[in-house]
């Protein structure tokens, strides 16, 4: 599942869902925010209903807007009440460091059957732990990490050679990404997935060369019809 749009807009979502080129959405309050989303949690619920319902089966991730023990369990129960393919995000650890996450994504996934991406991971050793924790997904932001100064490709590589050693099932998403050339990079480096903007997706798509190309083809395609069309108004006189 290489490719994840990173937006709350429908419009957008639906736009790339056509094409056949993205295999999940991932949001955040942030995003929704940004995307016009008002109104607290009913807001928040009918607009994630409204992504889980165009992208089925596909997964849809939405955060938790709390840090609290008993609220988190319970938010996610909730959010994973409103469709099947939704993924509930959690961050690694609390705002000043706090331990309890871990054991919130520990059992939402064991006891509750609840689908878990731990977020806001910036080293491989945190999203090891989180993938030991019983974790569906482990998202490590990568262009923060390019932006402290070291290569993220550098705890893809490892994060991907312990998963695999240990036979853990997580499934890495590398997320904050910056740069088109990013993205096949990070896959390369072995993500499994990687989420990106729709301004990012189009940088994918549209190449000046290809567009100077298609031109071309355009123009000899309608030269070509205009010598066409004389021959056979010769012939008909």
């Amino acid at each position: 599942m290489p490719v994840f749009v990173d937006t709350g807009n429908l419009e957008e979502i639906e736009r790339f869902y056509r094409m056949g080129i993205i295999r999940g959405v991932t949001t955040n309050p942030t995003i929704l925010l940004k995307d016009g989303v008002r109104g607290g949690m009913r807001a928040i619920e009918a607009r994630s209903k409204e992504i889980a319902g165009l992208i089925a089966p596909l997964p849809l991730s939405v955060e938790l807007t709390t840090n609290d023990r008993e609220q988190m369990i319970d938010q996610a129960r909730m959010f994973a009440d409103w469709a099947n393919n939704i993924v509930v995000k959690v961050t690694i650890h609390g705002p000043d460091g706090e331990l309890e996450n871990l054991a919130v994504v520990h059992e939402l996934e064991t006891e509750y059957d609840v689908r878990v991406n731990v977020t806001a991971m910036m080293s491989a050793q945190q999203c090891f732990l989180a993938a030991l924790s019983g974790a569906s997904y482990v998202s490590i932001f990568g262009g923060r990490v390019n932006n402290m100064g070291y290569n993220v490709i550098t705890e893809i590589t490892k994060l991907r050679k312990v998963l695999d050693q240990f036979g853990l099932n997580a499934q890495i998403i590398v997320g904050s990404t910056r740069e088109v050339l990013n993205v096949i990079e990070w896959l390369d480096a072995g993500a499994h997935i990687v989420t990106v903007t729709p301004n990012l997706l189009e940088g994918m798509l549209v190449h000046p060369y290809s567009k100077e190309t298609v031109r071309m083809f355009l123009r000899d395609a309608a030269k070509a019809e205009e010598v066409l069309f004389s021959e056979l108004e010769k012939v008909r006189l």
